[in-house]
């Protein structure tokens, strides 16, 4: 069972699809936040209809024998905005952000999410990668994560996909059969 039940990831539910193509007068940002702040201001983003994405996995764990299930941001401290100036200025009153970063290239960063959102809804057991070396890319040909494109790693004599989100230097990936990939170009 849950502690709490499972908190809004983005909002809105199309935001990394139309809206994302087409922001107007808005700007992707990222916030850093301060430590264990990231799902406070979800929250609060949320209750001002002001657009954001935070990935969430959930983690199962045992504390006094009884197993607990929480959702945890997969990269810590961090909050993807897609707001105008105001909503960068609300969502700083709120003293949960730390420092907010400015995104430079706001195409790679939405395709980036957009491949992020399909491996977590793929329900895959992900790792957290952190500091990424480059690799070869690749580009998944079957299955249930056919077309997300990433990078090789191998660890404990297994290959996994490593899907970047370059902008954080960090990543989420999955363990998948070599047999499935293809390099890119």
């Amino acid at each position: 069972m849950p502690i709490l039940d499972e908190q809004p990831q983005r909002f809105p539910e199309r935001l990394l699809d139309e809206l994302a193509a087409a922001p107007g007068d808005r700007s992707w940002w990222v916030l850093y936040t301060k430590a264990r702040q990231e799902k406070s201001l979800a929250r609060e983003l949320w209750q001002w209809q002001v657009p954001f994405y935070l990935p969430q996995i959930k983690k199962a764990r045992r504390v006094r024998g009884r197993r607990i299930e929480s959702f945890l941001p997969l990269f810590s401290g961090y909050l993807f905005l897609l707001g105008d100036e105001g909503e960068r200025l609300q969502s700083l009153k709120t003293n949960r952000v730390s420092r907010v970063l400015p995104v430079h290239d706001a195409d790679r960063l939405v395709f980036d999410l957009k491949q992020l959102s399909q491996l977590i809804a793929s329900n895959a057991p992900l790792t957290v990668e952190s500091r990424l070396q480059p690799g070869d890319r690749v580009r998944v040909r079957s299955g249930l994560l056919a077309g997300l494109e990433g990078v090789v790693l191998h660890r404990r004599g297994g290959t996994r996909l490593l899907i970047v989100v370059d902008f954080l230097q960090q990543g989420a990936s999955v363990e998948i059969d070599d047999d499935l990939l293809e390099p890119i170009g």
